[in-house]
């Protein structure tokens, strides 16, 4: 005769969220801000093709922490979703916050009713324009969405970075300050970060439709002097 274990429904969910947890707290962090012209996304990452930042739409990107095949497949879903509805309806109908609303969900499914819950952490941030104002979203594994009102730090260590970020800098700055004080953070007292070890991009109007730049290691060195 099989024998059938309880798990009373309190510590499933308390198993899960330690599992999620654990995974993210692996992957090393992000910092988002905004500065006077538009988003920052600075990440810790070596890599030169797995990026942990993306485009989404015009406006719109993407930032993931924790396993890397799992929330480049969110990023992947996520440019589907809004291509599909930005077809059917109009490109002005694309925004964060319905994105983060489809992230959420799928969260949210998963980490109830999935086998496991995805070991991530994500980031959709939306360049403002005349109708839309700049925003930052953060949703985490249970499909938690927090609004950010001027910077956001994904990954395990993300109190303390959180904590650094916000003594070095409490109001709009340029760019070279926003990321010099981005990159310190991430860094810690410990640490020095040079271009190589960065990945950052911006949200910036600069004339066109598309808003998102992948900046070079040559312009980060040159913006952290």
């Amino acid at each position: 005769m099989t024998n059938y274990f309880y798990v009373s429904p309190e510590q499933l969910i308390k198993d899960r969220a330690e599992f999620a947890q654990k995974g993210i707290a692996r992957g090393r962090s992000i910092v988002a801000a905004i500065y006077d012209q538009g988003v920052l996304m600075v990440a810790e990452n070596p890599s030169a093709s797995l990026n942990k930042i993306s485009e989404v739409y015009d406006r719109i990107a993407f930032a993931g922490v924790g396993k890397y095949n799992e929330f480049d497949r969110l990023r992947e879903a996520g440019i589907r979703w809004a291509d599909s509805t930005g077809f059917t309806y109009s490109r002005e109908d694309v925004d964060a916050r319905a994105l983060a609303n489809y992230y959420a969900q799928h969260l949210g499914d998963m980490f109830t009713e999935g086998q496991k819950p995805l070991e991530v952490e994500i980031l959709v941030a939306q360049l403002g324009n005349k109708v839309r104002p700049t925003k930052l979203y953060r949703v985490a594994y249970e499909g938690t969405i927090s609004d950010e009102p001027r910077f956001a730090v994904l990954g395990g260590d993300a109190d303390t970075i959180k904590d650094r970020f916000a003594l070095s800098e409490d109001s709009l700055e340029p760019l070279r300050t926003t990321l010099h004080n981005a990159v310190s953070a991430l860094a810690g007292p410990d640490r020095v970060f040079t271009a190589d070890d960065l990945e950052v991009c911006v949200l910036e109007d600069r004339g066109s439709r598309r808003t998102f730049e992948r900046l070079s290691d040559a312009r980060v060195s040159d913006l952290l002097g």
